[in-house]
C-alpha cells in the first residue's frame, strides 16, 4: 500500500519541483474548473480567448492608439471594448479594427472620450467588481457562474448567456451596489 501511494506523491514532488511547473498545474487546474462551469462550450471559451489576444495585439499595433487605455473582453464571440481615448475617432477606429479580427461575431463598443484613468480608479474599478461578483453568488436566481462582470472608471459591463429573467436580476443587483455610476447590459438572452 505505501509504496502505491509513494510514487504519486514523488511524481507531484517532481512536478512541482520543476521550474514553473506549479503555476502550470495550478492555472491548468483553474482553467479546468472553470471551463466546467462556464455556459459557453470549451470550444467557445478557447476562440474567445484567441480573439481577445488577436484584437490586443491588432490595438497595440497601430500606432493611433498609443495614448489610450483599452481593454478588451470576449465572450460567445462579442467583444467589449472599454476604456478611454483622447477623441472620439479613435474610439471607432478600435472598434474598426476589433470587427476586421476573425472569429469577432460583434462589437460593444463602450470607449469614452477622457483621460487614461488612475490606478486609484482602477483599484477601484476592481473593488466594486468583486462586491458585484460577490452578491451574484449569494442570489438565489442569479447562476454567478454565467455572468462576467467587467468594471471600468465606475460603470458596469454585464456579459453572459443568461435568461431574460437572470439578466435582469443581475442587472437590478449591480445598480444597487454603492459606487456603481452606470451599468451596462451586453447580456445574450436565450
Amino acid at each position: 500500500m505505501s509504496s502505491r501511494i509513494s510514487l504519486p506523491i514523488i511524481t507531484l514532488i517532481a512536478v512541482l519541483g520543476l521550474s514553473g511547473c506549479a503555476a502550470a498545474l495550478v492555472g491548468a487546474t483553474a482553467i479546468g474548473i472553470s471551463s466546467a462551469t462556464d455556459s459557453r462550450t470549451v470550444g467557445t471559451q478557447v476562440d474567445d480567448q484567441a480573439i481577445e489576444i488577436k484584437v490586443i495585439a491588432k490595438l497595440k499595433s497601430d500606432d493611433r492608439l498609443a495614448d489610450t487605455r483599452i481593454q478588451v473582453v470576449s465572450f460567445n464571440r462579442a467583444v467589449l471594448l472599454l476604456g478611454q481615448v483622447p477623441q472620439s475617432n479613435l474610439a471607432g477606429l478600435a472598434a474598426q479594427l476589433t470587427r476586421d479580427v476573425s472569429g469577432v461575431q460583434k462589437v460593444h463598443n463602450e470607449v469614452r472620450v477622457g483621460p487614461v484613468i488612475s490606478l486609484k480608479e482602477i483599484s477601484n474599478d476592481s473593488w466594486l467588481t468583486s462586491k458585484i461578483k460577490a452578491k451574484l453568488v449569494t442570489d438565489e436566481y442569479v447562476d454567478a457562474n454565467k455572468v462576467k462582470v467587467v468594471t471600468e472608471n465606475g460603470e458596469v459591463f454585464m456579459m453572459g448567456l443568461v435568461s431574460a429573467e437572470m439578466a435582469r436580476t443581475a442587472i437590478d443587483i449591480a445598480r444597487n451596489t454603492n459606487g456603481v455610476n452606470r451599468v451596462i447590459d451586453a447580456f445574450e438572452t436565450n
